[in-house]
């Protein structure tokens, strides 16, 4: 059985390929394709991928689905791939939780409402 990995864990690209059973090289694809989010993390400044982008269904682990278009509204409203993961990680108070959170509730369009306020 595959354990879903936690909000507060930060995972290498080798181990997210691994959780996902993905090539290395498709992990960086899908962060430079904006359907991952990835920041340089620790003494050695490697890539690091917060495990909360990662949800496993029907015994398999995947990429939560609504996260690309959120990362695309996000950078269209300004944020860089940093920022991006800090306002996801953060609790938000019309969301009442992190916005990441109620992605994987499913909240997808009360989170993306909350984006749109963020541009303007």
């Amino acid at each position: 059985m595959i354990k879903e990995p936690g909000y507060d864990e930060w995972l290498s690209i080798p181990e997210i390929a691994d959780i996902l059973n993905l090539r290395q090289r498709d992990v960086r694809t899908a962060v430079a394709d904006h359907r991952l989010v990835a920041i340089r993390r620790g003494e050695n400044n490697a890539w690091a991928i917060n495990g909360g982008q990662i949800i496993v269904k029907d015994g398999e682990a995947k990429i939560l689905p609504s996260l690309h278009g959120t990362l695309i509204a996000l950078q269209d409203a300004g944020f860089s791939s940093d920022e991006s993961l800090a306002w996801l990680l953060r609790h938000d108070e019309e969301l009442e939780c992190a916005p990441l959170h109620a992605l994987r509730d499913g909240k997808t369009h009360a989170v993306r409402r909350v984006i749109i306020g963020l541009a303007f």
